[in-house]
């Protein structure tokens, strides 16, 4: 059968040309810098690399990486085409960020490229990064990869941005294929911020993760069998309450409609007892028994569990 519309030929349907997969500079090869560079290589990006132990650098030159000589090279090679060549820098801290490039940036190699700091650190050394880059005429943009090096490539794993606009619409391609882009706002300090706020979460959850397994496993149950309803009882019921919680919190106003701080103190002596009596340690839950019974004693008692949140803000205050 001739599909052909009346009119055309094969020569006046020409396909939409794919995007050229722009190229892009990874330096500092460790655990995670490598795998930053290894995900850009398998989308087909043209990736130059550059590491202070330059052996670090040869299963990506195997694979197609270009691997530059000096810190100054490898910027070089990340483009002039007026996008403003995409930097990725991932190495060990601050200090180490300053020492590769620093001289570089002396004698004017940032000018005009767009760099992204994936460097761990605090945010008030991300907004002084950002001034420092702006002072060489570098757009900034300050990241926070929230995955391991083996999560790095998968679109479920968030990376969180903050900083230039315009750096993160312009690479955004680029960014994507090392996982799912978040861009949280124009105040470089805030990826870093909500790093610093999710690690506590997991670690948090984790360890109480990890307390409460103690607690079934000394009857014989296993760790297995514990998480599958431990799972279900996060990301439904948990969820659920912090979902009602955050608005509490932004409203400042905590009404205790569903548990109050003074049932949930009652609550937890439970756990507390049960833990004892199995010998398992519980500096854990004396410590949110504690934080409890401060909320309780500013006059949050009958208050939604949202309310400890006055306490912990009020530590800045003491």
């Amino acid at each position: 059968m001739n599909t052909q519309r009346p009119g055309t030929s094969p020569a006046t349907l020409t396909p939409t040309p794919t995007p050229t997969p722009a190229p892009v500079t990874v330096v500092g090869l460790g655990l995670m810098g490598s795998a930053l560079a290894a995900a850009l290589l398998d989308k087909g990006h043209p990736t130059t690399v550059w590491n202070r132990s330059p052996q670090k650098a040869k299963p990506l030159a195997d694979r197609g990486a270009h691997v530059a000589a000096t810190p100054e090279d490898a910027v070089a090679a990340s483009g002039t085409d007026g996008s403003g060549g995409l930097v990725l820098v991932c190495v060990l801290d601050y200090d180490a960020l300053h020492t590769v490039l620093d001289p570089l940036a002396e004698a004017g190699g940032l000018a005009g490229k767009s760099l992204v700091n994936l460097t761990s650190g605090s945010p008030e050394q991300a907004v002084e990064m950002a001034a420092w880059a702006a002072s060489h005429g570098a757009g900034y943009l300050d990241g926070g990869i929230m995955t391991t090096p083996p999560g790095v490539g998968d679109p479920a794993m968030m990376f969180l941005y903050s900083g230039s606009q315009a750096v993160f619409e312009t690479h955004r391609p680029a960014l994507a294929v090392l996982g799912d882009p978040l861009y949280l706002g124009a105040e470089p300090g805030l990826a870093s911020l909500y790093d610093a706020a999710l690690l506590g979460l997991m670690w948090a959850t984790f360890t109480g993760w990890l307390h409460g397994t103690a607690l079934v496993t000394s009857d014989g149950t296993t760790a297995t069998d514990f998480t599958r309803v431990a799972l279900r009882w996060l990301t439904g019921a948990v969820s659920g309450f912090v979902t009602a919680y955050a608005p509490q919190v932004d409203a400042g106003r905590y009404p205790g409609d569903d548990a109050t701080i003074d049932v949930q103190i009652a609550a937890i002596d439970h756990l507390i007892h049960a833990a004892h009596a199995r010998g398992i340690d519980n500096s854990l839950p004396h410590v949110l028994k504690a934080t409890m019974g401060r909320a309780a004693a500013a006059g949050h008692g009958s208050d939604s569990y949202a309310s400890v949140i006055e306490s912990l803000r009020a530590a800045e205050r003491r």
